[in-house]
């Protein structure tokens, strides 16, 4: 259980440096693939897990954070959220694939930052974990509309 403010937030900073890295590798992909549009909605998705970043390092900025070592972390799964779904990505992928990955990714930080919630008793943890969650339940929303738009274009 992630109870600790500080604790919760090297969480957070890793898995949002994990999804912002994946989104620009799936941004490649797509600019490499011509895929204008594509490529610009995961740049955006990118830019907004480097503004969660940067909000969790300004949080942590008056805190001294431990360091945690890769066997330290609470990771359902063992990897971070954002990095389990992101194995398979290649120059091949195509856009309704890449789509999945991305929501994948994201329901899956949104699963963490929510399970973080209900289980820590630091009320700060949980104010801040269901933040996150609630940013990242939005980044869903907007995948699975993407999705929709694909399958009907």
């Amino acid at each position: 259980m992630i109870d600790d403010i500080e604790t919760f937030l090297v969480h957070a900073i890793t898995l949002e440096r994990d999804a912002a890295r994946r989104y620009e590798d799936l941004a490649q992909v797509m600019r490499t693939a011509g895929n204008d549009e594509v490529r610009k909605l995961f740049e955006r998705m990118a830019h907004f897990s480097r503004l969660h970043l940067n909000e969790a390092m300004e949080r942590g900025g008056f805190r001294e954070l431990p360091v945690l070592a890769p066997a330290d972390f609470q990771w359902p799964g063992g990897d971070s959220p954002e990095a389990a779904s992101w194995h398979g990505i290649d120059g091949l992928i195509d856009v309704p694939a890449a789509l999945e990955i991305a929501l994948e990714g994201e329901r899956a930080g949104t699963a963490f930052y929510e399970g973080v919630a209900d289980a820590a008793n630091d009320s700060e943890v949980v104010r801040m974990a269901r933040e996150f969650a609630s940013e990242e339940a939005g980044h869903v929303c907007e995948l699975q509309r993407w999705i929709a738009h694909i399958a009907t274009a």
